[in-house]
């Protein structure tokens, strides 16, 4: 099977580094990839957005499957363009990717089929949403209702806060055309969780639980990122507790999406926090996670390709999911001064000493490869990740790995995995 691959940071590292284990797999190409991927398949020189380019090149290799990382190509209709040419892809139409690509769309459709979330108002106009905030007692999360990678979200304090938040997203732009709707919502308390789930229209199957580590800071500390950190499996998540979140929040959704003319096909990621009312949806992403896919393929056991397949040809049902019963811990290295302005082009060192160390991966993500050296290419530089016996060993695979691993600024999180241990 040709395998084409959308996307070039750590999720689509992590991906491609699954893949290339499956016995289907014949050749493996990522456009645009990275030097990570570079090492499972042949990059190919076109941007994750070039839709036209990307379909063309489908078309000239022969491609029997694409599988697309990002979001912003699915929201831009990726999938809607291959599969006019007759081309298989994984992935939801741009109709169906709104789940993501317009929180106002999803809170609506949520309320509609009493899918659990946090009660909240969507506005379009800066002035209604402050006089809004001035007739609160708490300090809401404000959100832009766009894409706006992972960062769009601010949990504010204070009424200041939440009032500046508007400002900025609404006024200054800094979100650019994500933000010209605005949602304000009531700010959830308990234990944040992924939850990911292969869909196939009608079918669902749920893989492991996963908890994502959003802030730059320990402790939860500092701005929003698109992740710094992501752990597998989530102890306080009981059996029962999956069964509910199975029944009250992904059947409904995609149940939702079928009686809306957009049956959901491709990976549905559902931000929860676990309150004491029971879980309530954050977010819907139309996408993997990242960071969460990579502890998840560490511990995935089940071919990869297989499964895709299965979920392009509607039979889902038809294959059963096999997990490694270890945990996995992965811990972002990113670039100084991210999520903010941070410098490019600065030499990694250590990459060579973890190479090969049992049960650890180092996922490339804003990486790129000049004369044989390895340099920072964006924000989330490297994503590590280890396995082991449970939290704490995998944990100490994974830092082990992040002490050996060096580049001017680099900065990561020190805490990933401890809300488990406790």
């Amino acid at each position: 099977m040709k395998v084409l691959l959308v996307g070039g940071g750590g999720r689509e590292h992590a991906l491609a580094w699954k893949i290339a284990q499956s016995p289907r797999l014949t050749k493996l190409y990522v456009a645009p990839g990275n030097p990570g991927t570079a090492e499972l398949g042949e990059n190919v020189p076109i941007e994750a957005t070039d839709t036209s380019a990307l379909v063309a090149f489908a078309k000239e290799k022969k491609i029997d499957l694409t599988l697309v990382g990002p979001e912003d190509p699915l929201a831009e209709g990726i999938v809607d363009r291959f599969k006019s040419a007759g081309l298989r892809i994984f992935g939801p139409t741009a109709s169906a990717a709104r789940l993501e690509a317009d929180k106002a769309f999803a809170k609506q459709l949520m309320r509609q089929y009493s899918v659990p979330t946090a009660e909240a108002r969507i506005f379009t106009d800066a002035r209604a949403a402050l006089t809004y905030i001035d007739s609160r007692e708490e300090p809401p999360v404000i959100k832009a209702a766009g894409l706006a990678k992972g960062k769009g979200v601010i949990v504010c304090g204070t009424m200041d806060e939440a009032r500046g938040a508007v400002r900025d997203i609404m006024q200054k732009k800094v979100f650019g055309d994500a933000g010209d709707t605005l949602i304000i919502e009531e700010r959830l308390t308990g234990q944040e969780l992924s939850i990911l789930a292969f869909v196939d229209g009608h079918h669902i199957n749920i893989m492991e639980t996963c908890q994502d580590h959003k802030p730059i800071g320990d402790g939860d500390t500092g701005p929003n990122t698109g992740g710094m950190g992501a752990y597998s499996p989530v102890p306080i998540v009981t059996a029962k507790m999956h069964r509910r979140i199975e029944s009250e929040i992904l059947v409904p959704i995609v149940d939702a999406m079928i009686r809306t003319s957009n049956p959901y096909r491709g990976c549905l990621y559902a931000g929860l926090m676990l309150t004491p009312a029971g879980p309530k949806v954050i977010e819907f992403n139309c996408r993997f996670g990242d960071p969460e896919t990579q502890p998840l393929m560490m511990r995935l056991k089940t071919d990869l390709l297989e499964i895709l397949d299965a979920a392009v040809e509607n039979k889902l049902d038809t294959v059963q999911m096999d997990w490694d019963d270890r945990a996995a811990v992965c811990v972002v290295m990113a670039s100084g001064g991210y999520p903010g302005d941070y410098e490019k082009g600065t030499p990694i060192t250590g990459l060579d000493d973890v190479k090969g160390e049992a049960d650890v991966q180092v996922f490339h993500a804003g990486t790129k490869e000049v004369d044989g050296q390895i340099l920072t290419n964006g924000g989330r530089v490297l994503s590590v990740t280890g396995l082991g016996k449970d939290i704490a060993d995998a944990q100490e695979k994974a830092y082990g790995a992040v002490s050996k691993i060096y580049w001017q600024g680099v900065r990561f999180r020190k805490d990933i995995g401890d809300k488990a241990l406790k």
